[in-house]
């Protein structure tokens, strides 16, 4: 049996996902159950089940952990609270505010274990001083819309929180910490994952501003205020972070690895362009269909499928009303440059199962894609001008629905260039997409 390019990228990104699951890599990174008290705290999209694996090995635990709305865990020890996300809400502030407080007074006797994953950035949520949980969300709403790359957007986020930048370490100083982070920034800077709530920061408020004026930000006057006051952030070298540890168990690189190793089993050639790209997710797009409209040209008749893999994290600039989001836009924009090029085939998917603010990991294109455009009734340009990708896919079949996967090692892009030989091995993982149940 031979499976259709469809299926075979799908069970590359469902192997993508099972690296990067906490049930399986995070295990070897803890070490022995330390003596004396221990707390857990985390948040993000991955930290209930970085949680459920720390209490698999440590047994019950004491502790706190955030994560999105329906990314919940079963624990026996370490309570679990959702909270929204990419935008925060009154449940994160409030679960943020009882971490705080969990954390106050232990001693250097004491040992706390910090989860954080991708999506902390808006589920860990304490506006600084003068800036209102209203006012905080119109930021983070604004900063999303804006097409700042993640990296920039931190370092707004660090100066307007009293949690992130090292703030959570500094919480718990004098006790030891661990913090165990997985992977969504390109780089893989402890810095920028999650805003870097226990890794000391060096920006500056006089940064942040630069970075809302450079993106054109609207900003309230509280929050010109807050900056002008100064920072909370932890400087690098501070006292109270002499006791933490950081370290990432779980990353891009590695998920992109283990799906290039699926494809050569199957009998492709493979590329990995980079764990880190980011840009505009159409001119990513652009450059991606050329690439491989390029190659695809230059290989002889009868060679073996190639197979162009990449990650990292793509944005998007809003400039229109429509449901949108950087794999799906990223995925209209290459069905419009390949306009329906004969062998190529892609998918481009966050690897948290959500992309942008919508409940779909991302979508799926392929020669047949204009074609299925144009008999749902659907302009994919006009689509692309409005930022409607994830209304388009939804009218032509082409979205891709895992519901949580319980991780986030951010985007997952592979474009297949087939030239007419078939795909071998792939039975035993040709079955969809998988949902950690």
């Amino acid at each position: 049996m031979h499976p259709d390019p469809r299926t075979f990228l799908t069970s590359l990104f469902d192997r993508a996902v099972e690296m990067a699951d906490p049930m399986r890599s995070l295990a070897a990174f803890l070490p022995p159950r330390p003596p004396g008290r221990v707390v857990v705290v985390g948040a993000g999209k991955a930290s209930a089940r970085m949680a459920e694996a720390v209490e698999a090995a440590w047994g019950p635990c004491e502790g706190l952990v955030v994560t999105r709305y329906g990314y919940a865990r079963p624990c026996r020890g370490i309570e679990i609270l959702e909270a929204a996300h990419p935008v925060p809400d009154a449940a994160g502030a409030a679960a943020t505010a009882r971490m705080l407080d969990l954390l106050a007074g232990l001693g250097d006797g004491d040992f706390v274990l910090a989860l954080i994953s991708g999506g902390a950035s808006a589920l860990l949520c304490a506006p600084v001083q003068g800036v209102t949980l209203a006012e905080k969300q119109a930021m983070n709403a604004a900063l999303l819309a804006s097409g700042a790359p993640i990296g920039q957007m931190n370092i707004v986020r660090k100066h307007l929180s009293r949690v992130k930048g090292g703030q959570l370490a500094a919480a718990a100083y004098p006790a030891r910490m661990l913090a165990l982070m997985i992977s969504d920034v390109p780089g893989d800077d402890p810095a920028f994952i999650g805003s870097g709530p226990t890794v000391g920061d060096g920006s500056t408020p006089q940064d942040a501003r630069a970075v809302l004026t450079r993106w054109q930000v609207p900003v309230p006057a509280s929050v010109t205020a807050a900056l002008g006051r100064g920072s909370r952030v932890i400087a690098p070298g501070d006292p109270r972070l002499s006791r933490v540890t950081n370290t990432i168990c779980a990353a891009p690189a590695q998920s992109l690895e283990a799906a290039a190793k699926l494809a050569r089993a199957a009998g492709c050639e493979v590329q990995i362009l980079g764990d880190a790209l980011e840009g505009e997710a159409r001119e990513v797009a652009r450059a991606q269909a050329a690439l491989a409209l390029q190659l695809q040209a230059s290989r002889t008749p009868g060679a073996a499928p190639l197979l162009l893999l990449s990650g990292g994290e793509v944005t998007v600039t809003r400039r229109g009303d429509g449901i949108g989001g950087p794999n799906a836009e990223f995925c209209l924009a290459l069905a419009l440059a390949l306009d329906g090029a004969a062998g190529i085939h892609a998918l481009a998917c966050d690897t948290d199962g959500v992309d942008g603010a919508a409940e779909v990991a991302g979508a799926q294109i392929g020669p047949d894609t204009p074609k299925a455009a144009q008999n749902a009734g659907w302009d994919a340009a006009a689509a692309l001008d409005r930022n409607d990708a994830h209304r388009f896919f939804a009218a032509i079949g082409g979205q891709v629905v895992t519901g949580p996967t319980l991780t986030n090692v951010n985007d997952f892009r592979a474009v297949l260039i087939l030239q007419g030989a078939g795909l071998q091995g792939l039975e035993p993982w040709a079955n969809g997409c998988n949902v950690i149940p």
